[in-house]
């Protein structure tokens, strides 16, 4: 089935084991400094004859799956009517299905209305991964991200009202040694004062393609060791006191320390397990192909 694809093609950890079903490719925006996940493809919505065959042949394979992920980072940025639709179909062809999820940007659900976000909802979309970043509009305007902490806040509460669960990340590392205590008391504040179900953090790695590129709008960086990002990490677990429970995940490849647990009951348990990985000296190396610098 992998002829279906156009590559790269990214999903993410905790849909491993999720159909992945391909309705666009790359990224309209693609505008990020950090980002290298479609620099070299260019965005295009596959037709629906595509996506339908797709659904198909999946359907044959593997009729009992109950989680399908919508590939590439953009599937709501297409008109809702056909979105629906594409969920319907799927929906028909899987019937013991669970839930089906998808990468969002502020952009494409701001441009959503209440109600299409409903009707996106009560067709099984479940889960939205939404990249936060940083909840610094100072960082997030040397990143390129192409939008506001303000817009970021209203992007999750827009979901959590349609009642679509949001998986956020936050990128340690990315305001780099000068703004690494602004990066975490802001997007600390999202957290605090959103709801999202599921929060995970990983580390910041540059890619070749994109380095001239990140440097380029972030002259004043200054990249933080491994030791001071598992001190940004404790950092921002102590300032997270949310409204709801939160499942709390770090461990990408890219994290030097992993950890796991829910907040705020974990949040203890969390620092001291960092805590003592500083106390006892523990070797922390990072696989150089995610250190990116």
């Amino acid at each position: 089935m992998q002829d279906n694809y156009t590559f790269p093609l990214y999903r993410p950890p905790a849909e491993a084991n999720s159909i992945i079903i391909q309705v666009t490719n790359g990224c309209s925006y693609n505008n990020c400094t950090f980002c290298s996940m479609y620099v070299d493809k260019q965005y295009s919505v596959n037709n629906l004859d595509s996506i339908y065959s797709q659904i198909d042949n999946y359907s044959i394979q593997n009729p009992d799956a109950t989680k399908i992920f919508l590939a590439d980072g953009d599937v709501l940025g297409i008109k809702t009517s056909v979105l629906i639709d594409i969920l319907k179909y799927i929906q028909k062809a899987f019937p013991k299905l669970r839930r089906i999820s998808a990468y969002g940007s502020t952009q494409n659900v701001l441009n959503k209305t209440n109600e299409e976000l409903e009707h996106l909802k009560e067709n099984k979309l479940n889960l939205v991964y939404y990249g936060i970043e940083s909840g610094s509009d100072t960082i997030l305007e040397k990143i390129n991200k192409g939008v506001s902490s303000q817009e970021i806040i209203d992007t999750i509460n827009k979901l959590t009202n349609s009642n679509i669960k949001v998986s956020a990340t936050i990128i340690l590392g990315l305001g780099g040694i000068a703004y690494s205590r602004e990066h975490i008391l802001h997007s600390a504040r999202i957290i605090n004062n959103t709801q999202i179900t599921y929060l995970s953090t990983l580390q910041l790695g540059l890619d070749d393609s994109i380095k001239d590129r990140f440097f380029k709008s972030f002259i004043d960086y200054f990249a933080s060791t491994d030791y001071d990002i598992i001190n940004e990490q404790r950092e921002f677990i102590e300032q997270i006191n949310p409204i709801n429970n939160i499942i709390f995940r770090s461990n990408h490849a890219s994290n030097a320390i992993h950890l796991s647990g829910t907040l705020p009951k974990d949040k203890q348990k969390l620092v001291e397990q960092l805590d003592v990985s500083k106390i006892m000296g523990e070797e922390i190396i990072i696989p150089m192909k995610y250190r990116g610098f």
